[in-house]
């Protein structure tokens, strides 16, 4: 309905100028947002969102250095992929973008600082020291929650923002696939209790009818009035923002926010028991409906079961059960947040029932 009414009212809106419905939703995100984050960037997408908060970094420091991690991923740009670690996007295209420092994820399981069972935050002291050592430094940007690979430990980020202010660099958090809800707080961030200088937001905010991204700052990084961070034709179309209040509304109206961090607490103790039964489960994790389970072939050894987590994903499709596979043994499980118990339970029986036939074929 909402966008019925904003296609009859006004369906576009050149760069150059504003209107209501763009105005409407950047005063909801700044008052939603955490700490003083005030300030709001439209885009088409979340990949033209992260290249906007990297020109700003630069353009705000002086500087041109960022540092992010391996693995993560944060859009199909070549700016996005260089400050991204996946190398199924880096491979073969290169030069990519000049002074991108990469360094480990926070991933006790497969850590090269050999942590353990638990991080002991080697990982975020390795920021600091090459923080330290380059001096120079524009921006540290990551995915505050990697969407299931990493869930960081709570002491994770408050490191690393006191290591950004003390080297005078800025911390870019990209809650694009994480925000808005799903994992059980508005915005991740805010399990951490850390503000970022930058926030990028995407995917749900169109409440996934329409292609939309938001970068929200501080205050103080209200400086390229005069420059060209965006300069997309559809950056603030009126209807893909009059769909993001429609989202937050229905977000804020019909409890979403607890409603996905009880859901996920359910989840993850029923995902517990299914790893108790089954060998090939090497590990569940989750926050809020943002979950995942890791099939190894070897709970010693880690070895990761690529080849058992495709049977897995295919069995579950046929059966009418959709997700992805990340980093090749990750199922990642990220429900609608409308999702009803009901509901989540048929999926978590289907993908049961799949783990448990792919373990009997091995057998054989």
């Amino acid at each position: 309905a909402a966008i019925k009414e904003q296609l009859d009212e006004l369906s576009f809106c050149t760069r150059r100028y504003t209107c209501e419905t763009t105005v409407a939703l950047a005063k909801k995100l700044t008052a939603l947002a955490p700490g003083d984050l005030n300030r709001v960037l439209f885009a088409p997408g979340g990949t033209s969102a992260i290249g906007m908060a990297l020109k700003l970094a630069r353009l705000a420091t002086g500087r041109f250095k960022f540092v992010s991690m391996w693995d993560a991923f944060h859009g199909a740009s070549l700016d996005a992929i260089s400050v991204g670690g996946e190398a199924v996007f880096r491979s073969g295209i290169g030069p990519l973008l000049p002074g991108c420092e990469h360094v480990p994820p926070p991933d006790n399981r497969h850590c090269p600082f050999r942590c353990g069972d638990a991080c002991n935050l080697a990982c975020a002291d390795y920021i600091e020291y090459v923080l330290e050592k380059e001096g120079d430094v524009a921006a540290v940007i990551g995915e505050t929650v990697r969407s299931t690979p990493f869930i960081p430990p709570l002491d994770y980020w408050k490191r690393i923002r006191a290591a950004c202010d003390k080297h005078a660099a800025l911390l870019i958090l990209d809650e694009i696939p994480a925000g808005l809800g799903r994992t059980g707080r508005m915005f991740a961030c805010e399990h951490y209790d850390i503000v970022p200088d930058m926030l990028v937001l995407g995917k749900g905010l169109g409440g996934g009818v329409f292609p939309l991204a938001a970068l929200i700052a501080r205050e103080e990084l209200n400086i390229a009035a005069d420059k060209a961070l965006g300069h997309f034709t559809h950056e603030k179309n009126p209807v893909a923002c009059a769909a993001g209040l429609a989202t937050l509304q229905v977000i804020e109206e019909e409890n979403l926010v607890e409603r996905a961090r009880t859901l996920g607490n359910y989840a993850l103790e029923r995902m517990r028991k299914m790893a108790r039964r089954h060998l090939l489960i090497g590990d569940v994790r989750g926050l809020g409906l943002l979950m995942g389970i890791e099939l190894v072939r070897d709970r010693n050894t880690l070895e990761r079961a690529t080849e058992e987590a495709e049977q897995v994903m295919y069995a579950s499709l046929r059966r009418g059960l959709n997700f992805k596979v990340t980093m090749g043994n990750i199922l990642t499980l990220t429900p609608a947040l409308i999702i009803s118990q009901a509901e989540l339970n048929q999926a978590l029986d289907i993908l049961d029932d799949c783990i448990g036939e792919v373990e009997t074929a091995r057998k054989v």
